[in-house]
């Protein structure tokens, strides 16, 4: 029986705003004296992703999303004096809770699953404060776990352990929300937990347990309309 729902925060609940892309990353080079190409990030941007997931040790460390930050702004043409720096910046504007938006389709999936009476739990890798980004969005959640608090980021078993703890539910009653296949869906599937794979871009249209809006997610776990 399904007791309650995980969620990934960015790209899963939230979208992260301009200036946390291509643009953002331009104009922050720009006050480094770096000039970056936004047409480059897509590609740095997996780069940097395919490196992470190679070197990690999957403990959080800020130092980690700061080189991440920084080989996309190398990749991006930034590869002079200046790329570190101009990476921190770009950290630090992931802190404000005020550059990011929800989707759509998050709010009405979310008081559709209240409706049914599950819990919700969030589970997410980063530098935000979760607790204080919870409270500037006004999202109600019955709990959440950050890596930067946790210490340990997904896909290790303990974070998404600490989040089943602190709703009071099993394995086997809870089912995982997110975008990344790796971080999210066969972290919490070692575990037991069933993860369903929100592949907004359709990356992955192989994928059994898929959907890509949040709008399908009621349906994919068997709930009637309350």
């Amino acid at each position: 029986m399904l007791r309650a729902v995980l969620f990934d925060v960015d790209f899963t609940l939230f979208r992260p705003g301009p200036e946390l892309g291509p643009e953002g990353y331009r104009r922050i080079g720009e006050r480094h004296g770096l000039t970056l190409d936004p047409a480059r990030y897509a590609e740095a941007r997996v780069d940097s992703i395919e490196t992470l997931s190679r070197e990690r040790d999957l403990v959080h460390d800020e130092e980690v999303w700061i080189a991440f930050t920084e080989q996309i702004v190398r990749g991006m043409g930034g590869d002079a004096e200046g790329a570190r720096e101009c990476a921190i910046d770009m950290v630090r504007e992931w802190e404000r809770h005020e550059n990011f938006a929800l989707y759509e389709d998050a709010l009405p999936v979310l008081d559709e699953l209240r409706r049914h009476r599950l819990g919700i739990g969030l589970v997410t890798n980063g530098q935000r404060d979760l607790a204080e980004f919870v409270e500037h969005h006004r999202l109600r959640v019955d709990a959440m776990v950050g890596s930067r608090a946790h210490g340990r980021i997904k896909p290790h078993p303990s974070i998404f352990e600490a989040a089943l703890d602190a709703l009071g539910v099993r394995a086997e009653e809870t089912a995982m929300v997110g975008d990344s296949y790796e971080d999210d869906i066969e972290g919490a599937r070692a575990l037991g937990i069933r993860a369903i794979l929100l592949d907004r871009d359709g990356l992955r249209l192989g994928e059994p347990e898929r959907i890509d809006t949040l709008l399908a997610l009621p349906a994919a776990l068997g709930l009637r309309r309350a």
